[in-house]
């Protein structure tokens, strides 16, 4: 099998890229990647020394991915992840990248009889329908009631069955638009596909930002012991998200891989779930513990534009569809993170610190 990854230098797709080759040494894989996110070079020498294929290219260019040739995948791990792009600038990048460079990729696809692995985005659901969320305040969180007037939230999260009108950010919107596009594609087309959902995905090899991977940023402010700021909903850090480890993200992509029969036509959420589910406060605490290191951390009451207070990632229907759930815990993401920073400090720490 030959397996095209774009977004193959960066974190899931660098990741993605070894582990396969580790399992499935027979097979081809190549990492597509414009290099564009800085840490992201990083992972190059790992990728070589695994016997992964690099290619310099860009999905906004349709001729770059004519260049790579034949293939039976596509796994499409690119995109401008950051929530905050394209709200206080043109959002010119976000919409060519992960719109039309989507499109770039599905076309590729028909070219070659490949089937497609899109990973997709929690963001897809609209801000105000998640605001409307019925909570409950703790010492440490925001807390999701069992009891919702809305339908797709529930006590264990977000479902696919929660409405999706309304504006969400322009993140969100070209992946939404995406899988739009795959539904015709496949539809008009044969085009297999499987389309996820994800929520915060962490681990090692994250090149962690404020607006992106806060996970990992969180983790690297305690290791370097540097301050932090808590944003929005009183400046308190009870704001909550459900992580979801890289490995557990790959097992997934995996059985989709192996079994798209499973997938196509269907479009499922997955994510760390309430089990992995953690404020910033209680990040905080988590990454006191496995670093020793306390730190200074701020407070900003202002909300930040398309923030949300609660998102936990209902994973029922993929779980009853085929059996996958996370295996991995939040501490032992946590402690991977740092074990990670500690190995490869020196080459991180102007990244990172």
């Amino acid at each position: 099998m030959r397996i095209l990854i774009t977004g193959g230098a960066g974190f899931v797709g660098s990741s993605l890229c070894i582990r396969l080759k580790e399992k499935y040494p027979q097979y081809s894989i190549i990492a597509f990647d414009n290099l564009k996110r800085r840490g992201s070079e990083l992972n190059l020498s790992e990728l070589r020394r695994s016997g992964i294929e690099f290619i310099h290219g860009d999905i906004r260019n349709s001729e770059d991915l004519d260049a790579v040739g034949g293939f039976d995948v596509l796994v499409e791990a690119s995109a401008e992840p950051s929530v905050l792009s394209g709200l206080s600038s043109k959002p010119d990048y976000v919409i060519n990248n992960n719109l039309t460079g989507s499109v770039n990729c599905f076309n590729a696809c028909l070219a070659h009889n490949a089937k497609i692995i899109f990973l997709s985005t929690s963001r897809v659901y609209p801000i105000h329908t998640l605001e409307k969320a019925l909570y409950t305040e703790t010492e440490t969180r925001f807390q999701l009631n069992h009891q919702q007037s809305v339908e797709g939230l529930s006590g264990l999260g977000v479902s696919e069955k929660l409405n999706l009108f309304g504006a969400r950010s322009f993140y969100g919107a070209t992946k939404l638009a995406s899988e739009l596009l795959i539904q015709e594609y496949s539809e008009f087309y044969n085009l297999q596909a499987a389309i996820t959902r994800f929520g915060v995905i962490a681990g090692p090899r994250q090149m962690g930002k404020t607006d992106q991977g806060v996970v990992t940023l969180w983790m690297a402010k305690h290791y370097w012991q540097q301050s932090l700021k808590y944003i929005g909903f009183g400046g308190e850090g009870k704001q909550v998200r459900d992580v979801l480890h890289i490995e557990d993200v790959i097992d997934l992509i995996d059985l989709q891989i192996h079994n798209i029969e499973k997938f196509n036509g269907h479009v499922f959420n997955a994510g760390g779930g309430i089990d992995n589910s953690v404020s910033l406060q209680e990040l905080t605490e988590h990454c006191r513990d496995i670093t020793g290191n306390t730190i200074h951390i701020d407070k900003e009451v202002q909300n930040r534009s398309a923030d949300l207070r609660i998102y936990i990632t209902d994973n029922t229907a993929i779980t009853a569809h085929c059996g996958w759930k996370p295996k991995r815990d939040i501490r032992s993401l946590l402690t991977d993170v740092y074990e990670w920073m500690k190995r490869d400090e020196k080459q991180l720490e102007a990244i990172l610190k």
